[in-house]
């Protein structure tokens, strides 16, 4: 997977939203800007905390309707079991078919492409006479970290963690 670091996110979207004709508004920037610096993904009221450094007035409708921008426009995914937003490395190829890994313990989201699995999909909607627009899975497990400490039986004797909390993003306590 090639990952787009902060400042080329907003370049390319910048790129797609003037061939596009869309405007990319300063709140719809500032919030895919705060999204592009998230190592995994972010629910829409941790991104709001994070936007009312910048924008104390913000409101939770601000976000929303930038995320639904930022959707509408693929650039960012909405990782649904989780309730939660991450960007989209691959966003200059809007029809792409995502499969997003979410580890069930630290709640990492990772983007993998999935071409093989994309013309299996597009068969069966082909087959349905169905028009895909937009296809998202999500498979749950647990990323290399954590099935690390998950499978280590030396808890005396190592450097993991132990005591750690499973995250559930998306979700307030």
């Amino acid at each position: 997977m090639s990952t787009m670091m902060p400042e080329q996110i907003m370049t390319q979207a910048e790129k797609l939203c003037l061939q596009r004709g869309v405007r990319l508004t300063t709140q719809r920037a500032e919030v895919l800007r705060l999204m592009a610096e998230q190592q995994g993904s972010i629910s829409a009221y941790d991104l709001l905390d994070q936007l009312r450094v910048s924008e104390p007035q913000a409101k939770p409708p601000t976000v929303y309707r930038a995320l639904d921008f930022l959707l509408e426009q693929g650039f960012i995914h909405r990782v649904e079991s989780n309730n939660s937003y991450v960007v989209c490395h691959h966003f200059e190829a809007p029809a792409h078919t995502s499969v997003m890994l979410v580890c069930d313990n630290c709640a990492a989201v990772t983007e993998q492409q999935a071409q093989g699995v994309e013309k299996i999909i597009t068969s069966l909607a082909s087959q349905a006479k169905f028009t895909l627009r937009h296809t998202v899975i999500e498979a749950h497990g647990l990323c290399v970290k954590c099935a690390e400490v998950d499978a280590c039986d030396q808890h005396d004797h190592c450097d993991h963690d132990h005591q750690v909390e499973p995250k559930r993003r998306g979700r307030k306590s």
